[in-house]
């Protein structure tokens, strides 16, 4: 009996590897990484990305940045030599100063007044916060505005430093009569240690109007016959002496 020849194998089988599995042909993505310029080109690449996104990155950084004032006196200046109405104005002014330029101390004759204790200032020597100390019994305070009076202890007329509306009228045990005056620019005005109020709350006055007369108090009562005068801008306050005229 003839034996039957086994069949041709087919060419198109898949070749086996040493365990018997087929092997797998190569993908094509293997294939392009199995090339030599691959790698050089993708850092290249990874090089323009990189270097675009650092010019643009400055390119930002050039444009100026829009700022938000901390406060009404911190606006932006016009620029120097500008013209407004006719009058030259001067970027390097004091913002603060141009504010409250117009504000006038706040008696009758400043050449018959002194200051007797001055504003507490955080950057001042240790004998000028010991001469801004206000004591009252055991307690030491800063003084929180100036305090003004007449060589002689006599009282003397209180005048309104800048026209505005009368916010409060108190009596306090320790200020005495105190008066508050709110302004424009959120400027505030404070006298405390009066006598013989003149105004009312919720009253116009005009600057210079006569507000009351300086007087006495519990917690300053060795100045003798003074005014307590505090301003405030935005809530903060202000050394008077530092906004109000020289002379």
């Amino acid at each position: 009996m003839n034996e039957q020849k086994p069949k041709n194998q087919s060419h198109e089988e898949a070749p086996k590897n040493i365990m018997g599995e087929p092997e797998v042909p190569a993908s094509a993505w293997k294939k392009v990484l199995s090339k030599r310029w691959v790698y050089p080109a993708a850092y290249v690449a990874a090089a323009a990305i990189i270097l675009t996104l650092v010019w643009v990155y400055q390119d930002a950084g050039r444009k100026p940045m829009e700022s938000t004032p901390a406060s009404v006196t911190d606006s932006v200046q016009p620029p120097v030599d500008e013209v407004t109405q006719g009058e030259v104005v001067d970027k390097t002014a004091d913002p603060k100063m141009a504010k409250m330029e117009d504000l006038i101390w706040p008696v009758a004759n400043r050449a018959e007044i002194v200051v007797v204790k001055p504003f507490y200032e955080k950057e001042g020597s240790a004998e000028e916060h010991q001469a801004a100390m206000v004591q009252y019994k055991d307690t030491f305070t800063p003084n929180t505005g100036i305090d003004l009076a007449r060589e002689d202890d006599q009282p003397f007329e209180v005048k309104a430093a800048l026209a505005g509306k009368v916010t409060r009228v108190e009596e306090n045990p320790l200020l005495g009569y105190v008066v508050e005056i709110t302004h424009a620019n959120n400027l505030k005005t404070v006298y405390e240690s009066l006598n013989d109020v003149k105004v009312k709350q919720g009253a116009e006055v005009k600057q210079g109007d006569h507000l009351a007369t300086a007087g006495r108090n519990e917690i300053e009562k060795d100045l003798g016959n003074h005014l307590h005068f505090v301003i405030y801008e935005n809530g903060e306050l202000v050394n008077p002496v530092t906004v109000l005229p020289s002379n």
